[in-house]
């Protein structure tokens, strides 16, 4: 997604496996989405990567959550219960990534907040061109607050 005068966007993807941390990147550099893509290994790192603790006191603030739901320390079902009853972080757009396809999962998702639900394995092409359509969304239709930034 290339949009004139709209700098790259902030992705934070919360994701244990490394090789789907690298499809996830792969899918956006093919769909050519202008993006920073932060990758954090579990909940925990990236509460720390939001909350900006020590290592991450210069992390951005993301537009968008890519989340797992099955990881270790923290998973991706009491992530996003944290975030979405905070007022700081409640805005961000968050998409599950996972490879449950077990409707309860689904249903608590989207009860939690979730902006959407897809499950791996996923076609890439298919993938990127969901992410372009997201960012053509929530980047230059949707209005967010201005503090969302900070």
């Amino acid at each position: 997604m290339i949009i004139p005068n709209i700098p790259p966007f902030d992705i934070l993807l919360i994701e244990d496996d490394p090789a789907d941390a690298h499809l996830v990147a792969l899918a956006l550099k093919q769909g050519r989405i202008r993006a920073h893509l932060h990758h954090q290994p579990d909940g925990r790192e990236a509460l720390h990567f939001l909350q900006r603790l020590a290592p991450h006191t210069e992390a951005p603030r993301p537009d968008l959550i890519l989340l797992d739901l099955n990881m270790p320390r923290m998973d991706g079902r009491e992530f996003l219960s944290i975030i979405k009853a905070d007022e700081a972080f409640k805005a961000i757009p968050v998409v599950i990534l996972t490879t449950s396809d077990v409707e309860r999962d689904v249903v608590a998702s989207y009860q939690l907040g979730a902006s959407g639900y897809i499950t791996k394995p996923v076609d890439m092409v298919q993938f990127a061109a969901a992410m372009e359509q997201l960012g053509d969304y929530w980047f230059t239709l949707t209005r967010l607050p201005v503090s969302n930034k900070k």
